[in-house]
């Protein structure tokens, strides 16, 4: 092998050094192009991009709002803020939909029907669908950075993650064997598809009819039907969809206190009606007497049996184990007709609902007794074949007197003493045109049937059942009065909603 030229040794000292300074720098950026193209690799195979480049427009937002006029003026102020944020920051405007608006069909709540509208309408120039309830508070610059991270050709199911500690009667124990592996979202946080996601489950749609045929809790039947028994996408959870708005980082927030507007209903204008039997009067009656019933200024036990010691009221109607729609429909018959007739307000409940009057007369001063309201937690029946919305009884049924005059004027009645008086009246108000309204305040279930993080931004009012738990203990734990309640009130005494 022949040495090097000899001229090869001969580089000036100046010129050997510049050599290897560029060497040294070209090594430098090699590495760092290396360990760019590193992270870019491991980004990539999480789905998760570093930055990509979206525009407001290309957020579609659908406010998941209800067409009672408390609820759409609520929705409009949210609407208005977005709007606003969005001309703030010189964008062009996004677009903002109301859900109650989409469509008239009665299970359009329920969201998977109106994704084929939303694949067709939007695909071709958005990225996102971004949901929120009418409460949900939006920091629009932070929302955008944090969709940012996600690479919007990809199929992304984002929100804040909730799950069940233990199995529950209201997600029929899915997951029994281990609660806590299923992550559902906070509706309350905001949760957002990426495009892809929507035009999938739209072909799904579009190949299979939805088989449910109850919805009870929304959220969670939504990320089942996204899951796929595992061949679909499971929730990603993002920190930054908040709802104690504790961390600066926030996209969004949640407003938890109670709502009212003006002054509290007074306890004379709401007529509380116990629904009851023989059999329960020696156990759950005291109950109700012990916790919520000192709170209600007009009060009644209907039972089966006329027992003075309570006093209860024999409507004639015999008992039934099941269904209690013949009990309901006489209910309501003498409410309207017998007793009370300046009463605005109805509320029917079972013996071992537990509620607290205080904050539902709070509630009832953001609705109109003028208007049809029938209120509560919101079921659906057969909602993909045009079936129709309910209120759980269980959580408690509020009427105006408006909704039982139009109701009874309308004929419509039990098909039977022991059909379901929830569903038969979801079914009748339904026929009117007199929607549900939703209240997530009201719960069929018990507390330890929902998550902690879904009820620590919630000041509930009613829980349903005494199975297996102390329910004098859980009245005074999430529903007495307190000085909380009270200081709440006295803050809120004249004070006008802004977002």
């Amino acid at each position: 092998m022949r040495p090097p030229a000899r001229r090869g040794r001969r580089l000036a000292l100046p010129a050997l050094l510049s050599l290897l300074t560029c060497s040294l720098a070209f090594a430098l950026v090699s590495e760092d192009i290396k360990k760019e193209v590193k992270q870019s690799k491991n980004l990539e195979k999480s789905g998760i991009s570093k930055k990509n480049d979206i525009d407001l427009k290309e957020i579609v937002f659908v406010i998941q709002s209800q067409s009672n006029s408390f609820h759409a003026r609520k929705a409009e102020q949210l609407k208005k803020s977005v709007l606003k944020q969005a001309a703030d920051l010189t964008q062009e405007g996004p677009r903002v939909l109301l859900l109650h608006q989409l469509a008239q069909q009665e299970g359009a709540w329920t969201i998977l029907p109106l994704l084929p509208h939303f694949s067709v309408t939007y695909s071709r120039n958005s990225s996102w669908i971004f949901f929120c309830e009418e409460e949900t508070r939006i920091q629009i610059p932070e929302l955008l950075e944090t969709l940012r991270r996600y690479d919007p050709s990809k199929e992304w199911f984002l929100g804040k993650a909730l799950h069940d500690e233990e199995s529950t009667i209201i997600h029929h124990y899915a997951f029994s064997e281990n609660p806590t592996v299923f992550k559902y979202p906070d509706f309350a946080a905001g949760w957002a598809l990426s495009m892809p996601l929507v035009n999938k489950l739209t072909k799904r749609l579009k190949s299979e009819s939805l088989k449910s045929d109850f919805t009870i809790d929304l959220k969670h039947e939504i990320a089942l039907y996204i899951w796929d028994r595992g061949g679909g996408h499971p929730l990603t959870p993002v920190p930054e969809f908040c709802t104690d708005g504790v961390d600066a980082s926030c996209a969004t927030t949640f407003r938890s206190f109670l709502p009212l507007c003006g002054h509290p209903v007074k306890k004379e204008d709401i007529f509380v009606a116990v629904k009851t039997c023989k059999k329960f009067h020696g156990d759950r009656i005291p109950i109700v007497k012990q916790t919520w019933a000192g709170q209600a200024a007009l009060i009644e036990y209907y039972s089966d049996y006329a027992d003075g010691s309570i006093p209860t009221v024999d409507l004639g109607v015999p008992n039934t184990d099941r269904g209690h729609c013949g009990k309901t429909f006489a209910i309501l018959e003498r409410f309207l007709n017998h007793t009370h007739d300046r009463v605005a307000w109805l509320v029917i409940l079972d013996d071992d609902t537990l509620i607290s009057i205080s904050r539902l007369r709070h509630l009832l001063s953001c609705y109109d007794p003028r208007e049809p309201v029938f209120l509560g937690e919101r079921y659906g029946y057969g909602l993909g074949a045009g079936g129709y919305s309910y209120v759980t009884g269980g959580g408690g049924m509020v009427f105006s007197r408006e909704a039982v005059r139009r109701l009874l004027a309308s004929k419509c009645r039990c098909y039977s003493n022991d059909a379901p008086d929830d569903m038969v009246l979801g079914m009748c108000f339904s026929g009117l045109g007199i929607p549900v309204t939703h209240s997530p305040l009201f719960h069929q279930a018990r507390p330890v049937d929902y998550p902690k993080d879904y009820l620590s931004h919630q000041v509930p009012i009613s829980f349903h059942k005494h199975w297996n738990i102390d329910p004098v203990k859980v009245y005074f734990t999430w529903l007495a009065p307190s000085e909380e309640d009270r200081a709440q009130q006295e803050t809120q005494k004249g004070f006008k909603e802004e977002l």
